[in-house]
C-alpha cells in the first residue's frame, strides 16, 4: 500500500475504523476475532443499519503504533468474507 500515514500521524494514536459488510448478527463478532489477532484489547464498537436494512456499518476505536499497523487491519479486514469496505 502507498500510503502517507506515517506523514499524517504521531504514533501511538487511536483510529476510528468504519467496517461497512453484510447485515448479519456475526460481522462485529467477525470482526473483533480478527482484531483481537493483531492487537488484543477490549473492543467496543457501534453498529448503524443501511436504510434497506441490507448493510450494517460496524465503527471500531484501535489504537495503532505504525503505518504499517494500520495496513495490516485493512487488509486483515478486508479478508473477511462478509465485509464491503474497510475506512
Amino acid at each position: 500500500m502507498q500510503t502517507k500515514f506515517d506523514e499524517l500521524l504521531d504514533f501511538p494514536t487511536v483510529l476510528n475504523f468504519k467496517i461497512m459488510g453484510v447485515a448479519c448478527d456475526e460481522l462485529p463478532d467477525l470482526i473483533i476475532a480478527k482484531l483481537q489477532e493483531i492487537e488484543p484489547a477490549d473492543y467496543t464498537f457501534k453498529i448503524k443499519p443501511s436504510s434497506k436494512g441490507t448493510y450494517h456499518s460496524v465503527s471500531i476505536p484501535v489504537r495503532v503504533t505504525s503505518k504499517e499497523h494500520i495496513e495490516t487491519i485493512y487488509k486483515t479486514l478486508n479478508s473477511i468474507e462478509e465485509v464491503r469496505y474497510v475506512l
